[in-house]
């Protein structure tokens, strides 16, 4: 009775790895390909300084590659403009939550306080998601919370991510 029951528990481990690994389509959406991204960063509000301070849109085109292992999707940046601040880490891996992408990082918030005053660089923590939407694109926020400084405060702007052809 052991031994058949030994049996049984090895053969479904076995019949269990040989099922195919998720694929980003059944946990998530893949995130591939080109994207022209966009921060709307004309809309931005928040406590902080920084959320007042007039600043137009921020927009570029990313290439995104998903890679799934097990039940976890990440979807990496492998093309694009590097950011201006080299604080932020690269390459950008969003991670699927179940319903969204998120890319948390900590980083140096690099605070403007007028032409010719020197810039305050100040700790701070990002968190980016885009949810996708039944066309393809994506829509979201980047939230930061700057932690010290002339700057300490959050700032909230709304983003977008566009599937280009």
């Amino acid at each position: 009775m052991l031994v058949r029951r030994l049996c049984i528990a090895l053969a479904t481990v076995l019949v269990a790895g040989l099922a195919p690994m998720p694929t980003a389509a059944a946990v998530g959406q893949a995130w591939n390909g080109r994207y022209h991204v966009v921060s709307y960063a004309s809309q931005k509000n928040g406590t902080s300084v920084a959320a007042r301070q007039p600043e137009g849109d921020l927009s570029a085109v990313y290439t995104f590659s998903t890679a799934c292992a097990g039940s976890s999707c990440v979807a990496t940046v492998l093309d694009g403009p590097a950011p201006s601040n080299p604080t932020i880490p690269q390459p950008q891996r969003y991670k699927w939550t179940g319903s969204k992408w998120t890319f948390a990082y900590n980083w140096q918030w690099e605070c403007f306080r007028g032409e010719g005053v020197p810039r305050v660089f100040s700790p701070a923590e990002s968190w980016v998601t885009y949810t996708p939407q039944p066309d393809g694109s994506l829509v979201g926020s980047w939230y930061t919370d700057i932690l010290s400084g002339p700057c300490r405060g959050n700032v909230l702007m709304p983003a977008a991510a566009f599937p280009l052809p």
